[in-house]
């Protein structure tokens, strides 16, 4: 064979190899294996600095990536030569458009246009792709594009695909619901396709449709790890067991991730496998830098208090917490840490200063009101009645499950706390909500009573009254009993010492020996306000005679 024919052979069999590995590329990007492209892509254009495809696709897979920033420097390493070809300006035009230089990526993606007279299909979707995926990007002029390619490659899914997510963009559901079945149409077993019309429903919170829609991506096509991804997701929240098959398959069918290890570690705790979550945690803490990877901190905690270990739990949560960003911290973090701390005994000032702290983070979700119950009771546990109450308050307000049994508490915290003034508006209350119960009109009385306690304004005689007409007839009630017995006492204490009508209050003295006949107290002062009235009459008498 001649030394040309040979050379001729080499080169056609390395431009083979070129074109199977951009295929393969490709196949990674679809499956969204980033790194896996990046990692080929790399080779291939370090092989064959000239491949504009090859930079293109390079550009489209860190892009695409969750980590970019390389892409500007391995751009720069591409042989000048290369730069005035339209898949190259494309490629910088998208790097230009991602870090928000919208006009310069125009410059680059009319260049590329230009050269190719608007007709190559490849250059059309990739400029459409551009502007999908960049925040800045321009979605209606994606659609633009995609319409124009599709009527070259009129029986691509891809475009179809591609078109549906530009019009997902423009927040256009029903557009890209037929754009995605119209992908379908080309090739009903088009992952892309499938998994797209998943994720409409997703946004709609329809698992029926979504799960029904991934389970089909999975029969067409068992290595779309997206679709997997959701599966995983779905039942992260209702089957944890489900839930980790699914994960185990992601894993395997996508590209490694330290996330990966995370979620790893997550489901064993919400499989509760807590001991195998711990060591799990330790081992990748031990081999990566645990700065780097505070939630770890964290679901340890959890997998301890799953083993009621509240001592280690605490440790684990200290490290989270000194660790963690605080931007990244939420609402459960605060409460776990404050339900620690009150569990253990003298701790109470730091279990209220997380309390606190979960409060305000959770001040507008719906399920609020029970942290405000456990500041309350943790005030209740001090001693501290005013603070007690204004939790209690913080609680009954606008609670759609706060019942009798809270108001009237959070009366008796303001009595307590010696807030008469508050403590007579919320029993004020309880007596609105409930008139047919004697506990708002007796407790409004003892306030008032409290509040004017030298009986100047008589201020209780009102509720006094109220509770006697109320339950009078049932005076054979223990507290009852007691009540009328105190109310009647008021009474004649208010008679006697304020508008001097002994008649009045010995008559509401008797009232009190029919209830309870050895009262001694109401016996002693009916003998004096007898006696006292005796002599008044005395002298009322003698008086006359003169």
């Amino acid at each position: 064979m001649k030394k040309g024919t040979l050379l001729f052979l080499c080169v056609i069999t390395s431009l083979v190899a070129v074109s199977q590995n951009s295929e393969d590329a490709k196949k990674f990007i679809y499956y969204e294996r980033y790194k896996s492209a990046e990692e080929l892509l790399q080779q291939i254009v370090k092989a064959d600095p000239a491949n504009a495809e090859g930079w293109y696709l390079l550009s489209k897979a860190y892009l695409s990536s969750d980590n970019p920033a390389p892409l500007e420097n391995l751009l720069t390493q591409a042989p000048a030569s290369l730069k005035g070809e339209p898949f190259y300006q494309v490629a910088y035009g998208s790097y230009l458009l991602h870090k928000g230089n919208k006009d310069s990526a125009t410059y680059y993606f009319d260049q590329a246009l230009d050269k190719t007279r608007e007709k190559n299909a490849a250059i059309l979707s990739a400029i459409a792709n551009a502007q999908i995926v960049a925040k800045s990007g321009d979605a209606n002029y994606a659609v633009m594009l995609l319409n124009k390619a599709i009527d070259r490659e009129k029986k691509d899914p891809a475009l179809f695909t591609m078109l549906g997510d530009a019009q997902r963009k423009l927040g256009n559901g029903s557009d890209a619901y037929k754009s995605y079945m119209m992908a379908l149409d080309k090739d009903g077993k088009y992952g892309a396709a499938l998994y797209r019309m998943g994720k409409i429903f997703v946004s709609q919170k329809n698992p029926e449709m979504y799960l029904k829609y991934f389970n089909q991506v999975l029969e067409a096509d068992s290595n779309y790890a997206p679709a997997v991804y959701e599966l995983y997701y779905h039942y992260y929240f209702t089957e944890p067991q489900k839930a980790m098959e699914y994960f185990k398959q992601y894993v395997a069918k996508s590209d490694p991730a330290r996330s990966n290890d995370v979620l790893y570690t997550d489901l064993l705790y919400l499989n509760k496998q807590y001991q195998e979550a711990i060591t799990n945690a330790q081992q990748l803490l031990g081999r990566n830098n645990g700065d780097s990877m505070p939630r770890l901190y964290k679901l340890m905690a959890y997998s301890y208090l799953g083993m009621k270990d509240s001592a280690s739990a605490m440790t684990s949560m200290n490290r989270y917490f000194s660790k963690e960003v605080d931007t990244n911290l939420v609402v459960k973090d605060y409460e776990v840490m404050a339900d620690l701390y009150a569990s253990v005994d003298g701790k109470e000032d730091s279990a209220i200063a997380y309390y606190v702290k979960t409060v305000e983070m959770a001040k507008d979700q719906p399920d609020k009101f029970h942290f405000y119950k456990k500041l309350s009771d943790l005030y209740k546990g001090q001693k501290d009645y005013l603070n007690q109450a204004k939790w209690l308050g913080m609680f009954y307000t606008d609670n759609p499950k706060a019942t009798n049994i809270d108001l009237f508490n959070w009366g008796i915290a303001n009595f307590k706390a010696e807030a008469y003034q508050q403590a007579d508006t919320v029993f004020g209350t309880y007596i609105q909500k409930y008139p047919d119960q004697a506990f708002g009109y007796y407790w409004r009385a003892r306030v008032n009573s409290l509040s004017d306690s030298t009986m100047e304004k008589g201020a209780a005689i009102r509720w006094y009254n109220q509770l006697i007409s109320m339950i009078d007839k049932e005076s054979t009630n223990n507290t009852n009993k007691k009540w009328l017995i105190e109310a009647y006492g008021y009474l004649a204490a208010y008679q006697t010492n304020q508008v001097k009508d002994y008649r009045s209050a010995t008559d509401n003295l008797k009232k009190i020996l029919a209830i309870d006949p050895a009262n001694k107290d109401a016996q002693q002062y009916i003998t004096v306000l007898e006696k006292k009235m005796a002599a008044d009459n005395n002298t009322s008498t003698t008086g006359t005679g003169k």
